[in-house]
């Protein structure tokens, strides 16, 4: 509502902010700030565990490098492989608990291919599998 002049015209534009709606927006901001900040907060209890030295892990894993080259085709120690080779493969060495599959994959290999290796690699029992990656700088 506007108060001023009897003298203004009717139909000249209202210069003044309403800031009501601010004010109403602000308020409930600052409500569900309040409710939602304790639910934020960490829970957690106060331990003190005890200390104790490194432990190396004698576990020496036997990996097995799997080179993927940009037409999807595989290759194991410097030798191109079969899909059904590498399976085979796969499913005599899977069953040692310290075998693991290291795959360097060209980053233009489909994705499709990627998938059918890792579910061979699955389907043979393979329980370690990680994928080698160059740390960009």
């Amino acid at each position: 509502m506007s108060f001023g002049n009897s003298f203004q015209q009717e139909d000249s534009m209202m210069s003044e902010i309403n800031v009501t709606p601010l004010v109403d927006v602000m308020l409930v901001l600052l409500v569900v700030f309040i409710i939602t900040a304790p639910l934020l907060a960490p829970q957690s209890l106060k331990i003190n565990l005890p200390k104790t030295q490194a432990v190396a892990g004698n576990e020496r894993l036997q990996a097995v490098h799997l080179l993927v080259d940009a037409h999807g085709n595989f290759e194991l120690e410097s030798s191109h492989i079969s899909d059904q080779a590498l399976s085979e493969m796969l499913h005599s060495r899977a069953q040692d608990p310290q075998f693991q599959l290291q795959v360097e994959a060209d980053k233009t290999v489909p994705y499709g291919r990627v998938a059918e290796l890792m579910a061979l690699a699955q389907h043979a029992g393979v329980t370690r599998m990680s994928f080698v990656t160059i740390a960009a700088k």
